[in-house]
């Protein structure tokens, strides 16, 4: 029975990091949203526009690295806390730039300090939340980035319409972001900072990999590399964040060019689609639950949810992209938001059951970093693509194709526990 303590630092923790998280995608999506007056007053082609939005993701890939390991060190107080400052800094910077190179390093500043949102979010559910129930909380904090896409369109066009253009939305953003880092440092707090009795470790502790706490080493952290699973989940993830991707920074262009849809029709009707990727992640975490309960393992019932979204995801992506009605086109667009971002809240609850508490932060960074790498792509192809064809179509079979292929690499090569790994383990081994 949970005590009157964890429940309260279990809302604690779950309310702060849903609005980190609506704030984090909200400031992703304000390129997008602001897409087409950006690309006129600054006279970009489609391909200048997809560099611009890659320019986020492949600093946030590689910041995945050493913000993993700060995490699993430091904590998520510290190290989440700054990083919401820096971004929401960078956010606020771009509504001042004067050109193209000034607004890429923004987005480059940005991604760096948005890079500790969600390995912390899976860190912080690791800490706080036995086993048996991560699946739900994962779920709930990963639907910001759905949820905040569905909220950019009327939320953002109606904050450029009120502060002047997009300069004054991007410092409106950043404004907030700074309010909400310093909400999160001044009321969250790590859990090896609070004094709990033997009960309540003994029930955050239940079904643990490893009990052990100690900081996670540099040699552990190598460790991660030589398993398949952690392989497994870096590929597959490309997977997943490569749709996601095209669609969050492409989206609202696609309906402009590709269905002839004006600024504000395309601000409202956009958020369907998001609305379905809600749905997705909110049903993730109740799906692994449920799996789990249900006898899968761990593992297992985190997994099928991630296979069985990449695949409906590219099946429904295949006929929106040809597809000549709108209507359909948004309904098929939001089959395959909801079954991608199925299986990006069952990769997230993954992480959170995978590896003992202490590594958990590491892996999830791991991961993300393989799923960004892999999906910056997206924008800069896409982009190209238009420049090349003047359609989206191929540019959705290609995303198609490679959410395919991250459900196989999940499906052959996820099954083992992610271990701790040493020098010594390793230098012992058979």
């Amino acid at each position: 029975m949970k005590s009157p303590k964890l429940q309260r630092a279990q809302r604690a923790a779950l309310i702060l990091l849903v609005l980190a998280g609506l704030i984090n995608s909200l400031d992703r999506s304000t390129l997008a949203i602001a897409n087409s007056s950006i690309t006129a007053e600054m006279g970009l082609t489609a391909s200048e526009m997809g560099w611009l939005l890659s320019a986020f993701s492949l600093p946030y890939a590689f910041a995945q690295l050493p913000m993993g390991v700060l995490l699993d060190r430091l904590g998520a107080r510290i190290t989440l806390g700054l990083g919401i400052l820096l971004w929401s800094l960078a956010q606020l910077a771009g509504g001042f730039v004067r050109g193209l190179n000034q607004l890429f390093a923004a987005r480059v500043v940005l991604g760096i300090g948005e890079a500790p949102q969600f390995p912390a979010a899976a860190k912080v559910v690791s800490e706080w939340f036995a086993v048996k129930e991560r699946g739900r909380p994962t779920g709930i904090i990963v639907a910001s980035t759905t949820i905040a896409p569905a909220l950019a369109p009327p939320l953002l066009t109606g904050m450029m319409l009120l502060f002047g253009g997009w300069r004054g939305m991007f410092i409106a953003m950043g404004a907030i972001g700074i309010a909400v880092g310093i909400a999160w440092y001044v009321i969250y707090r790590d859990r090896n900072s609070v004094l709990l009795d033997t009960n309540e470790i003994e029930y955050l502790q239940a079904g643990d990999i490893e009990s052990n706490t100690t900081p996670m080493t540099a040699a552990e952290w190598r460790g991660l590399f030589t398993q398949r699973t952690v392989w497994a989940m870096i590929v597959g993830f490309m997977g997943v964040i490569y749709m996601i991707w095209l669609y969050l920074t492409w989206l609202p262009a696609y309906l402009e060019r590709e269905r002839g849809l004006s600024l504000t029709s395309s601000g409202w009707i956009v958020a369907i689609p998001y609305l379905g990727g809600t749905l997705g992640m909110l049903s993730s975490g109740f799906v692994a639950d449920k799996l789990l309960a249900r006898g899968l393992t761990p593992i297992a019932s985190r997994k099928w949810p991630v296979c069985v979204g990449l695949f409906f995801a590219a099946l429904f992506t295949v006929p929106a992209a040809y597809t000549p009605s709108l209507t359909l086109a948004i309904l098929y667009i939001s089959l395959a938001l909801y079954f991608v971002n199925l299986a990006c809240g069952g990769a997230w609850a993954l992480v959170s059951v995978a590896a003992p508490r202490r590594l958990v932060a590491s892996l999830g960074s791991v991961q993300n970093f393989g799923g960004y790498l892999g999906g910056s792509a997206a924008p800069i192809l896409t982009g190209v693509i238009v420049d090349t064809t003047q359609s989206f179509v191929n540019a959705l079979l290609i995303s198609a194709a490679v959410s395919l292929a991250g459900a196989l690499v999940y499906l052959i090569g996820v099954k083992d526990p992610v271990v701790s790994v040493s020098a010594e383990t390793r230098s012992s081994a058979p």
